[in-house]
């Protein structure tokens, strides 16, 4: 059976057909929590036993956090200029604990009424007690602003950005693109680092970003794509990525795959960019012989299952999916 992908030049090894399996049982496992239903979710041993994220990832937990209770919620801010701070405040840390500490500690935030310097101080209380600050989702650079602590440095920037700069022009961005490399300019920020926090502001109604209209390709997505295809050298990772989010449709109906995504909401090239990253982990398990450009042969994290039922998502205004979820068929 001839792919949809192969109309682009691209050589699919069997890694690119368990990209799409993966992609649907790993949603079904989410739809199965949301629902709470009792049975078991999927018959996919890998996904029982190590932890994959979600294949939409405004779906993950930080992401559902930021938009409900940084972006909204009662210490929301009407500001947009607050309300981008607030999501690069928290982003920079990108762990829920660290940001109820600091409205614990200082109330809600605002740029008017926030002080970096005793941010400083109770991050390094935090640090010192032995309490990280950080997730180990992304790797953190410090930006060389002069401090000695990478908090510190972190909290510099933002000062820079959003009270000596105004913003930096995020503001007035009116594409993901955009926003992006005013983004990947700033010291310590990489391209897919960038990439991400740019996806973040976009959850913004205010600023309503599209995200079909541009991606970057992180470490674990190379890996990905360098299992899924032969040829994969001969083209750029985002170039890759555009494709397999143009055929999707195509794929999960040629192979039989009922996939049941948001209403009104196709995967993402940065959702097809992250289920890369965790097909690169799938496939350690699933497909060992095929080494992929990293090499690296075991899943580190293990699933550990939870009888906590999953709240109602939420998601941005304007991309018009319904906010209850559960008893939709997709």
């Amino acid at each position: 059976m001839r792919s949809a992908i192969e109309a682009f030049g691209l050589q699919p090894t069997q890694v690119y057909d368990t990209y799409w399996h993966f992609a649907a049982n790993r949603q079904d496992v989410y739809w199965h929590r949301l629902e709470r239903r009792n049975s078991p979710s999927v018959d996919d041993d890998i996904i029982k036993s190590h932890r994959f994220t979600n294949s939409y990832r405004v779906l993950d937990r930080v992401s559902q956090y930021l938009i409900a209770n940084v972006q909204r919620g009662p210490n929301a801010r009407e500001n947009v200029l607050d309300q981008v701070f607030r999501t690069l405040l928290f982003k920079t840390f990108n762990k829920i604990e660290t940001w109820e500490e600091l409205e614990r500690t200082f109330g809600p935030i605002d740029l008017n009424s926030f002080s970096f310097r005793h941010a400083g101080n109770a991050l390094e209380e935090l640090r010192a007690n032995g309490r990280p600050i950080y997730s180990a989702a992304y790797i953190m650079p410090s930006p060389k602003l002069g401090h000695a602590r990478k908090h510190e440095n972190h909290l510099a920037l933002l000062e820079r950005l959003f009270v000596t700069d105004g913003g930096g022009g995020l503001l007035e961005s009116n594409s993901l693109r955009q926003a992006y490399e005013i983004l990947s300019t700033l010291p310590g920020i990489g391209r897919f680092l960038a990439f991400q926090y740019a996806i973040d502001l976009g959850y913004l109604d205010e600023l309503a970003f599209n995200e079909s209209e541009y991606v970057v390709a992180g470490p674990g997505a190379r890996d990905g794509i360098a299992k899924c295809f032969e040829n994969w050298r001969d083209f750029e990772l985002e170039e890759t990525i555009n494709a397999v989010h143009l055929v999707q449709d195509e794929e999960f109906k040629s192979r039989g795959i009922e996939f049941r995504g948001l209403p009104n909401r196709r995967l993402q090239p940065v959702d097809c960019q992250n289920l890369f990253c965790e097909i690169s982990k799938y496939a350690r398990v699933a497909h060992p012989e095929i080494l992929g450009a990293d090499g690296r042969i075991r899943i580190k994290q293990r699933y550990k299952p939870s009888s906590a039922a999953l709240p109602e998502p939420v998601f941005p205004a304007h991309w018009e999916v319904p906010n209850r979820l559960s008893g939709v068929a997709a």
